[in-house]
């Protein structure tokens, strides 16, 4: 079976060591993951993100609809402002997470991950019954780069034509980029300062305008980086990849993510029923940063001991190059969250010692991150 292009394809194909990933062909790396890794945390890297689903949702009724299928709060959005959140199942399972912006009181743009892209469309369209909502699915109409690092602003600058810099974190502003229309998100997946471009009206099939905007960055500075070290970055920032961290039979509480769950707004959404009864019984399990005190890499999949006792399971783990340590996530029960708690990962035949962290990020936010204290 073929695999799918996205926007920027083309320049992978010249560049990049391409993979299928999850029926895309899409690239692990340019240079290596370890020098894209830096650039972003040092500089500024940017990533093909035109794999992912982006869909208008416009009506009278919208914003009733996006409140009832986000558990954060939508109605509280005004105009340019985005929110992070989860769309759950009644039992509190999380069908994915996603980030909705809006555009007009009638209008909203939903971003969420490439490998739920058909799954997601047909949950929100099941969903619409009763709202009076019209959804259009742009994934392959409106091209997608993220702009990443602390010289996000200078790079774009130098190819928009007004300031980026303006535009304040989780809210998304028109921009003229390259000359084209775009719209532009203050966020992204690497815990860095930075932006979401999406290019206007620049069909897959065609996509002149996207591939102009990426080598006009990569003109500009910016390190084109692949998927390995989207995948370091964001397991450094402790945020939370679909299918690895969170999928259907996780719920947001014990996936640390009760922060987006928004009891206290007036409509009633998907999970609420269960969520209210997870809350008041408290959960068994909950997602904990481990750093290795002994060499090794923990990987997806590995256990997690305590002694002789097994204790969870690694959901994502890796070297993180900021930091020269191995890290890993892993769901385990909450009398183990105290930072310092000593535990075991079972790589292989050996049981290797680590101890649990401060996980989200697992870096300094004082030097890194969109937090950083700048000199």
């Amino acid at each position: 079976m073929e695999l799918r292009k996205t926007h920027i394809y083309q320049y992978h194909a010249e560049h990049g060591n391409v993979v299928d990933f999850g029926g895309y062909a899409m690239p692990v790396w340019y240079e290596g993951i370890i020098a894209e890794h830096k650039a972003v945390r040092d500089a500024c890297g940017i990533f093909d993100t035109s794999h992912m689903g982006r869909v208008y949702a416009e009506g009278p009724d919208v914003v009733k609809f996006l409140d009832y299928v986000d558990t954060n709060d939508v109605a509280a959005l005004t105009d340019g402002k985005g929110v992070y959140g989860v769309m759950c199942k009644p039992d509190g399972g999380i069908v994915d997470d996603l980030i909705v912006y809006r555009m007009s009181a009638e209008k909203f743009l939903v971003v969420y991950n490439a490998g739920n892209r058909a799954k997601d469309f047909a949950w929100l369209q099941k969903n619409t019954k009763g709202f009076k909502v019209k959804l259009t699915d742009m994934s392959d109409k409106v091209g997608m780069i993220a702009v990443q690092g602390p010289k996000a602003v200078e790079m774009l600058a130098k190819i928009s034509a007004t300031d980026p810099g303006a535009i304040e974190r989780f809210n998304v502003a028109p921009l003229k980029v390259s000359g084209f229309d775009c719209l532009a998100a203050r966020t992204g997946y690497t815990g860095e300062d930075g932006f979401e471009l999406f290019i206007l009206e620049d069909p897959v099939a065609t996509p002149e305008k996207s591939l102009k905007v990426w080598n006009d960055l990569v003109a500009a500075g910016a390190k084109p980086c692949g998927l390995g070290a989207r995948d370091s970055l964001r397991l450094e920032a402790g945020l939370w990849l679909y299918g690895n961290d969170i999928d259907e039979t996780i719920n947001p509480i014990e996936a640390g993510l009760k922060w987006v769950v928004k009891m206290k707004k007036p409509s009633y959404f998907n999970g609420r029923r269960a969520l209210e009864g997870i809350i008041e019984k408290g959960v068994v399990r909950t997602l904990l940063g481990i750093q290795l005190t002994e060499r090794g890499i923990p990987r997806h999949g590995y256990e997690v001991y305590d002694g002789e006792k097994r204790i969870g399971v690694v959901t994502s783990g890796g070297v993180a190059p900021t930091l020269d340590e191995s890290i890993a996530l892993a769901y385990l029960p909450p009398e183990y969250k105290e930072p310092g708690k000593e535990i075991q990962v079972k790589i292989r035949v050996n049981l290797v010692k680590g101890k649990i962290v401060k996980h989200h990020p697992f870096y300094d936010e004082t030097k890194y991150g969109w937090k950083r204290v700048k000199a």
